[in-house]
């Protein structure tokens, strides 16, 4: 068995570490999270991973109106986030055998490396698995989109999202048990029907720079293995 796609981005939220409705850090789930990562890598695929930020703070909690925290502000404390979650996946990731590089949008020598292009490129030559945290480093952006613009930016073959559902659906189907799944889906199809593949920036990058975008989820084992070499998993979103 070997990996189909020579390079993957993989878009993990914040909600992968931990428990269904819960939120904070469960080693449990990212050191189970890892192993997937780590086997996926040992077919011959380089991955850099976009980490969330969700399971310890969102931004949007602080929209309320009368709040005392400003919006940009909400969103760089989320990007914060993001790098508190990679610190866990970093060591997760080592102790399970996996050589990594952590890289931040924001500058912060003591804890990891700035994100440069070159750099991180160099890295998954070398066989490390790059994470990538805060974001673009800039507010008012999703990891969504983060994730969408460092898949072009690194040469991904696929930007592959990793989430608590089996695929993309007509409806949400934590709400409708009768939802209908798509196993392949244009991105045209994905943009007029206001399907939840991701937000709408991420979407218009993808689709304009012929990115593919798999969605799966990383709560069955295997799932990931089964999307780097090729299998059918998941819904897989493309310009055809």
């Amino acid at each position: 068995m070997a990996a189909k796609y020579k390079r993957v981005l993989l878009k993990l939220s914040g909600e992968s570490f931990s428990p269904s409705g819960e939120r904070g850090i469960s080693m449990e789930e990212v050191v189970h999270i890892s192993e997937q990562i780590y086997e996926a890598q040992q077919l011959g695929c380089e991955i850099a991973v976009v980490i969330g930020g969700g399971n310890i703070l969102r931004g949007s909690q602080f929209k309320a109106k009368n709040d005392i925290v400003e919006e940009a502000t909400a969103h760089y404390m989320g990007m914060l986030a993001t790098v508190i979650n990679g610190l866990a996946l970093q060591d997760a990731l080592e102790s399970v055998g996996c050589k990594t590089r952590l890289m931040s949008a924001i500058k912060m020598d003591g804890v990891c490396e700035p994100y440069i292009r070159r750099r991180a490129d160099r890295h998954l030559q070398k066989g490390r698995i790059v994470i990538l945290g805060a974001g673009t480093g800039g507010p008012f952006v999703t990891t969504d989109t983060a994730a969408a613009l460092r898949s072009m930016e690194l040469g991904a073959d696929i930007l592959m999202k990793a989430t608590r559902v089996d695929g993309i659906y007509s409806e949400d189907p934590e709400k409708n048990p009768h939802a209908v799944m798509y196993t392949d889906l244009n991105f045209q199809t994905a943009v007029e029907k206001n399907l939840r593949v991701m937000d709408s920036t991420a979407i218009s990058h993808c689709m304009e720079h012929n990115m593919p975008i798999m969605v799966f989820n990383f709560r069955k084992d295997g799932n990931i293995i089964k999307a780097v070499t090729g299998e059918k998993v998941g819904t897989l979103v493309t310009n055809g």
